[in-house]
């Protein structure tokens, strides 16, 4: 597998680098996050089959990681991005989820002391999976107090097909029903999750989050 790992600390992408070789993989790193996406979207250059980020990089060391990552998965959709932070950073975690749940982890830099668990959570994200810090979803759906159970069968039905990352006329093909009924579920789901009104995108990602959270799937 060619992987490619975007992080300043010279420490961490050393120990990174080597873990991954010593388990037969193909390792570029990257100091700087606009040095990965030169190298991601450059003519010729191929997707690697994961791409591991910080969030927080030169030269502002705050979230540059983080949007270059939305960046390239805005460009590529099916590219698996595992984000390492030391921080909880409920925002970006929130729009790391953007473009799909497909092939997406976000993961607390302690885990990686844990090396079966972060080499897990590399396979299980170059496999389509999502992969999330326990400390991440508990933070992240802080603000969410209602429970799934509030959700009617149908509506816990649309809640795991936008999981899958299902778009409403993809979910709409799935239950054969029309698109406006849809449309109606996802509201009332958003609505009984309790969910900030603010930015639609984020709801969908945190009522996601949620699902997986309940579900197991979220790690």
């Amino acid at each position: 597998m060619r992987v490619v790992i975007a992080e300043d600390s010279v420490l961490l992408l050393d120990g990174l680098t080597r873990l991954l070789q010593t388990e037969g993989h193909d390792v570029v790193g990257h100091r700087t996050a606009e040095e990965m996406v030169a190298a991601l979207t450059a003519p010729g250059s191929s997707l690697p089959d994961l791409l591991v980020t910080d969030v927080r990089m030169p030269p502002s060391h705050t979230d540059e990681g983080l949007r270059a990552a939305v960046h390239l998965r805005s460009l590529y959709p099916e590219l698996p991005v595992l984000v390492l932070s030391q921080y909880v950073e409920q925002r970006y975690a929130a729009e790391l989820f953007t473009h799909g749940t497909r092939s997406v982890g976000y993961v607390l830099k302690d885990r990686v002391a844990d090396v079966d668990e972060f080499l897990d959570a590399v396979e299980r994200v170059a496999a389509g999976g999502t992969v999330l810090d326990p400390e991440v979803v508990s933070q992240v759906l802080a603000r969410s107090r209602h429970d799934l159970d509030d959700l009617t069968a149908r509506e816990r039905e649309v809640l795991g097909l936008m999981a899958e990352g299902l778009s409403n006329s993809a979910i709409a093909d799935r239950l054969v029903v029309g698109s406006a009924a849809v449309e109606k579920h996802v509201t009332n789901i958003l609505t009984k999750l309790g969910l900030p009104v603010d930015a639609d995108t984020h709801r969908r990602v945190l009522a996601v989050l949620r699902w997986l959270d309940r579900n197991g799937d979220a790690r």
